[in-house]
């Protein structure tokens, strides 16, 4: 059975600010769309995707980051908990989901999440750096949060006139209209 070919949804869609549900069950065809996840992921050239980005509102993201003098971490997190926070730090981020735009972003330094992969096997995770920001970022993701909601009042009004051109080009692309290209 091959994987899904998922389509990202961009900001301005609905499905993006609505909070995931639990998986209840563990089935079979998670796996599969666990691995159609991974692959839109790569397509977009991104380390993280939750998967209300592809339109499923469950508790479910990929993540598969290299940090530097690390060891690569590439797995799925099914209805993750983030159950310790540590530290604090600032660094830049983006979103698939916000092509074009990267912004500094506020996060803790260090987390502790728990999980299951996509076989129902529940795991523990202590993550710091880029991994613990991507863990914060994909889990905000499940909760209908956008990074751009992590930034200042200031700080949004001044991205303000690029968030709404980026939401009405994709109301104009979103399926069941016609791309205006």
């Amino acid at each position: 059975m091959s994987s899904p070919h998922l389509t990202l949804r961009y900001y301005g869609d609905p499905v993006l600010r609505q909070k995931a549900a639990p998986v209840v069950k563990v089935e079979p065809d998670l796996a599969t769309f666990v691995q159609g996840m991974f692959e839109c992921m790569y397509r977009a050239d991104g380390i993280g995707l939750a998967a209300p980005q592809v339109g499923l509102l469950r508790r479910v993201f990929v993540l598969d980051v290299l940090p530097e003098d690390e060891p690569r971490v590439k797995r799925a997190f099914v209805n993750p908990v983030i159950v310790k926070k540590e530290g604090s730090t600032v660094a830049e981020e983006g979103c698939l989901s916000i092509p074009g735009i990267r912004h500094d972003v506020k996060r803790a330094e260090r987390v502790i999440v728990e999980a299951m992969d996509e076989t129902g096997a529940p795991f523990r995770m202590e993550a710091e750096g880029l991994v613990a920001r991507a863990i914060q970022h994909e889990t905000d993701h499940l909760d209908g949060v956008l990074f751009v909601d992590r930034l200042s009042a200031i700080q949004r009004k001044l991205l303000d006139g690029k968030l709404k051109r980026l939401a009405e080009e994709r109301e104009i692309e979103s399926p069941g209209s016609s791309p205006s290209r």
